[in-house]
């Protein structure tokens, strides 16, 4: 499984704006349904808060992955968002989250949806990786790095 066929460049979101759960998920969404004007963004951010009322996907060290499955959905979806402020997103471990990976799945996908949390909680393991994300300097940047990570992993 290839996180990068499910993450488009125009997914990446260098520089969130947001500072504010509910609303971090939305910015996170909205540059995957420009491409999927038949989704309505309520359904999917009422998805992605209700996952979030089971626990915070905020997984610690920095990191969250939200995630939910949609109806309308043919594949699995991955979106990006740096926030180099942090956001309070009820991390694990109490402290502000900085990397974002937003994943969207079919609703009946559940094997695939749990192969791609794991793969991007594996990537995601290494500081040194972490740490690049942090510094990358552009949109094409983050997803060439996301890519080489993505072949080691």
């Amino acid at each position: 499984m290839k996180i990068v066929e499910m993450l488009k460049p125009e997914y990446i979101i260098e520089a969130l704006q947001s500072d504010k759960k509910r609303d971090v998920l939305l910015e996170l969404s909205a540059p995957f349904l420009k491409n999927y004007p038949e989704l309505d963004p309520d359904v999917t951010l009422s998805i992605l808060m209700e996952r979030e009322k089971l626990g915070s996907t905020g997984i610690g060290e920095g990191i969250a992955i939200p995630h939910g499955k949609l109806a309308g959905l043919d594949n699995l979806i991955v979106c990006f968002g740096r926030s180099a402020a942090g956001i309070d997103f009820n991390a694990m471990d109490g402290n502000p989250v900085h990397l974002f990976f937003l994943l969207l799945a079919p609703e009946n996908s559940a094997g695939q949806h749990l192969k791609a949390l794991a793969k991007i909680s594996r990537m995601l393991k290494d500081s040194r990786f972490r740490a690049k994300l942090m510094e990358a300097k552009s949109r094409d940047e983050i997803f060439g790095m996301i890519s080489q990570q993505d072949d080691i992993i």
